[in-house]
């Protein structure tokens, strides 16, 4: 389930369709917030917290194919569902191409909808996860000492402790020590989990 605290703003410059999604959204026991424009939502940035947006793609002014640029100028990566009129989806084919999560044609499904704001707020979710264990893991590689670090690029290159100290030109009896000392300061349970963190913060390379 999606954290509590999600908000779902919906931006429609339509106010029948803002309040019908509003309503939807509350019977749902979803907290929702409307918005006549995408210049209005754009007002409350950056302070909008973790939810989903779901926006119409033809509004005057700012459309929400603009307002997904705008988003990523500012790095906003709140997932986005766009909502399409007959003939446009060209128009949501290319949202998707800037990164929106999902698009929706009219007339839609009430649990389609349901079902797709959902899955954002999920994927917030897991996103927001991941950015908090690459904040936790930066702190501990941070927290290492410069040979320290030396180990753990040969451990997650996968060299053996001799062939680490004959490259840093130490005994290997010295790296067991630092292999400790790093497996100790990056809270690692094996080299497993070492490696896995390492793919995390870009020290090694997924694939």
């Amino acid at each position: 389930m999606p954290s509590d605290g999600a908000t779902v703003h919906v931006i429609d410059d339509d106010e029948a369709i803002r309040e019908s999604l509003a309503f939807l959204l509350q019977t749902a026991n979803i907290a929702v917030e409307t918005h006549p424009s995408a210049v209005a939502f754009l007002e409350m940035l950056p302070g909008i917290g973790a939810g989903c947006i779901i926006t119409d793609l033809r509004m005057p002014g700012i459309s929400g194919l603009d307002l997904l640029r705008r988003l990523q100028e500012l790095r906003i990566d709140t997932p986005v569902i766009v909502i399409t009129g007959h003939g446009d989806v060209p128009l949501a084919v290319e949202a998707m191409k800037i990164g929106a999560a999902d698009f929706l044609e009219k007339p839609f499904d009430d649990e389609v909808l349901l079902a797709s704001v959902r899955s954002a707020l999920r994927q917030q979710d897991a996103e927001s996860k991941r950015r908090g264990e690459r904040a936790e893991v930066e702190a501990r590689l941070a927290s290492l000492s410069n040979r320290e670090r030396d180990v753990l690029e040969g451990l997650v290159a996968g060299r053996a402790n001799k062939q680490i100290a004959f490259d840093l030109g130490i005994s290997p009896r010295t790296v067991e020590i630092y292999r400790a000392n790093l497996m100790n300061k990056m809270q690692a349970g094996s080299l497993s989990d070492l490696v896995r963190m390492a793919i995390t913060v870009g020290v090694l390379k997924a694939g």
